[in-house]
């Protein structure tokens, strides 16, 4: 696929899709959010890719939704509804992803683009980034999982207070309250996001799908029955994965196993 709005890049076992609508601070249009979702099944189905890294060209991050594009949506349900169902059917891919999904976030974040920066595993912001829900400024409620993974993310309380507010966080902040992993000077961004991606370049792309899918999915059980779940899993993976054995055989032989 021929992409204009993204840019997809990959480069030593980690693929990059970088939003690329700067006029419009990376606004997530239907045409954006269409060559997203083939990205996204692109790496999906490199097995050479141990890390996904989502970022913005420009400005910002994400602003939102294109809510100019999107203006005529308003008045027809139907049309509305697509567009929602596009936007979020790309997060859940994100989340579905076989590999860790990292957010490099810096500038504006808001609206639809903190809920993409959600649905990706971890987060690394520039300090001077302004992130922000911001729905409720415009009279509008989130339509792309906001009041869901916000609370999961930063508890019921923080999350209510930007919900409801439309507050922003520096990304400072936003690393204090636990939103992103880190906030770092945006100028030490990309050696940030190297300090991160470097270990996961030499992980059994297998084990990495296994972890990911168990810790997401073990979210809403029981510690019990996220227990269990991980037991069963642990049992799968091994009797369906070279990757565990040569792992064992590297531990025994002291060196770096061959993934």
């Amino acid at each position: 696929m021929e992409y204009t709005n993204i840019k997809l890049e990959k480069e030593n076992a980690v693929a990059t899709i970088r939003l690329n609508r700067p006029d419009a601070l990376n606004a997530l249009s239907p045409e954006l959010l269409q060559e997203f979702s083939a990205a996204v099944a692109d790496v999906r189905d490199d097995q050479s890719i141990k890390a996904l890294v989502v970022r913005g060209e420009g400005r910002a991050f994400c602003s939102g939704a294109d809510l100019i594009a999107m203006d005529a949506a308003f008045a027809d349900q139907s049309r509305l509804s697509r567009y929602l169902d596009q936007v979020n059917a790309c997060l859940f891919q994100l989340e579905e992803l076989p590999v860790p999904v990292i957010a490099l976030v810096h500038g504006f974040v808001l609206a639809g683009g903190l809920e993409l920066m959600l649905a990706c595993d971890m987060a690394i912001a520039a300090e001077d980034a302004r992130i922000g829900d911001q729905h409720v400024n415009f009279g509008l409620m989130p339509g792309g999982g906001s009041t869901q993974r916000l609370p999961r993310r930063i508890g019921m309380q923080r999350a209510m207070e930007l919900l409801t507010t439309g507050r922003w966080l520096s990304g400072a902040e936003a690393a204090e309250w636990g939103l992103v992993r880190r906030a770092v000077p945006a100028d030490t961004l990309d050696q940030e996001l190297e300090a991160l991606v470097s270990p996961l370049r030499t992980k059994s792309r297998p084990g990495l799908g296994w972890i990911k899918s168990v810790a997401q999915r073990g979210q809403d059980l029981t510690l019990r029955d996220g227990v269990a779940l991980e037991s069963l899993a642990f049992a799968q993976y091994v009797f369906t994965s070279s990757h565990p054995s040569e792992g064992i055989q590297a531990f025994k032989e002291k060196r770096q196993p061959e993934f």
